[in-house]
């Protein structure tokens, strides 16, 4: 285990490609296993139907609620303990992070009493047509049960890769994830549970994750403490945590809300697309589940793309928070270069790749639903003309974020898919019906990416050149 100092001098002197690269690689592979047991449900499910296959897609936006709680609390105490560390105050940094990893387990609770008591009206607010509702009610179910572990696995990965040991984050986001690759098909079919295999898989896998990150602390390989002594009984550190949090917490609330509005705005122009192809009825609303159905693959894929540049981001954040604790200015600057730089050459490249064999992935998942495989072609390209403006937008809000400019990030996070995703989401479709669906996310993220350039100009002439 490297001790405190030996972890500030690795922070504060390593070569910051390396040291970027370093953090930034475990990350990313943590978030595209995610990523990749999030796409199996999907494909695994879909192989019970096309609304089965939309369930995952509504429930999603579910599981958007409890990123949104566990990447507030996490971030937030990540963003104030990596600057602590930096600063040499490790009484400061136990106090955030056990502060944020209770609280987290008090908010899973909290969702776990409400979600179960109000299950079918959740899933029917969230988007579930009568045909889907059955599979997102036996989905959901169970992801519910598992809120508090969720929330709280988010928090210790966090705190783990704000302190510089994100390979430590990676061995438990990754057993979890290659456990419900291993479990969906045994479950779902195997056991014939259907979608509430897939849910019960998810929840397994989670608990699983949960108990490897905290064994983390437990057996001290980590450097900081959750005992229970270092809580904090007084409001101000909460209200940091919550502020330093804040744009995490607009990124994933807003992506809830968002795929909300997604999913019923694709089930409307979806419908009515369907009824100007199709005389029968039963056509036309089977083209609506499609659309849906679409548009959640579509979702799913650009999550695990975009896995790539918030890893990358992810990991450049701790090196950004210690090195200005640590008042290494330059090596802030130098950081932010790099990550903008490689991000920019993995993010073209791939989505150069996606836009090439778009028809042949969204077939992966429904092939024999030649409308998914049509709606979901046409998103998915137009997404991939968008997707390399990612790599000036993550790193611009992580910067703001890991220094604790909150308003600054909060309005960034706010932006891609809220400030300009949700009026475009009403307003496109209504203008050109169902391609308004399709395009709204890469509008949304055009306009993200020309937000961020002043931002970024503005931050780096107000920070101090030099070292201290």
């Amino acid at each position: 285990m490297i001790n405190q100092e030996q972890q500030h001098r690795k922070m504060t002197q390593t070569p910051i490609p390396r040291l970027v690269v370093q953090l930034g690689i475990p990350t990313t592979i943590s978030m595209l296993i995610t990523s990749v047991y999030n796409m199996a449900d999907t494909a695994f499910v879909s192989q019970l139907g096309t609304s089965a296959s939309a369930a995952v897609g509504v429930v999603f936006s579910l599981m958007a609620v409890f990123q949104a709680v566990g990447f507030t609390l996490g971030m937030g105490a990540g963003s104030l303990l990596s600057r602590k560390l930096g600063e040499k105050d490790k009484e400061a940094a136990d106090r955030y992070a056990a502060s944020a990893f209770y609280l987290s387990l008090a908010f899973g609770v909290v969702i776990v009493l409400l979600g179960s008591v109000l299950i079918r009206p959740l899933m029917q607010l969230l988007g579930a047509t009568d045909t889907i509702l059955p599979y997102a009610v036996g989905y959901g179910r169970y992801i519910i049960f598992g809120a508090p572990v969720i929330c709280a696995s988010f928090v210790l990965n966090n705190v783990l890769r704000a302190e510089g040991k994100a390979a430590l984050a990676m061995v438990g986001l990754c057993t979890g994830g290659v456990l419900n690759l291993a479990l969906d098909p045994l479950l779902i079919f195997k056991a014939g549970l259907g979608t509430s295999g897939a849910a019960i898989a998810t929840l397994i896998s989670q608990c699983v994750s949960f108990a490897l990150l905290l064994s983390m602390f437990l057996f001290h390989r980590s450097n900081v403490s959750l005992h229970p002594k270092h809580i904090a009984w007084k409001l101000r550190p909460y209200t940091e945590i919550i502020r330093c949090g804040m744009p995490s917490f607009c990124r994933q609330g807003l992506a809830s809300i968002s795929t909300v509005l997604l999913n019923r705005q694709a089930v409307r122009y979806g419908l009515l697309e369907g009824a100007a192809r199709f005389a029968d009825a039963a056509a036309a609303k089977a083209f609506g589940d499609a659309a849906v159905a679409s548009m959640s693959i579509v979702s799913k894929v650009f999550m695990f793309m975009l896995c790539i540049a918030l890893g990358v981001g992810q990991g450049f954040m701790p090196v950004a928070g210690y090195n200005y604790g640590a008042k290494q200015y330059g090596r802030v600057r130098s950081a932010y270069r790099f990550t903008v730089f490689l991000s920019l050459g993995l993010m073209s490249a791939l989505s150069a790749a996606v836009f090439a064999c778009s028809p042949q992935i969204v077939a992966l998942f429904r092939r024999d639903d030649p409308a998914v495989i049509e709606i979901g072609t046409l998103a998915m390209r137009l997404q991939c003309v968008a997707m390399p403006l990612q790599t000036m937008i993550v790193p611009t809000n992580m910067i703001h974020q890991a220094l604790g400019r909150s308003w600054e990030s909060t309005l960034l996070s706010a932006c891609r898919q809220g400030i300009f995703f949700i009026p475009l989401i009403l307003l496109l479709p209504h203008c050109i019906g169902l391609l308004g669906v399709q395009a709204t996310q890469a509008a949304a993220d055009m306009l993200t990416f020309a937000v961020s350039i002043p931002f970024a100009i503005r931050f780096f002439k107000h920070l101090p050149r030099g070292d201290t």
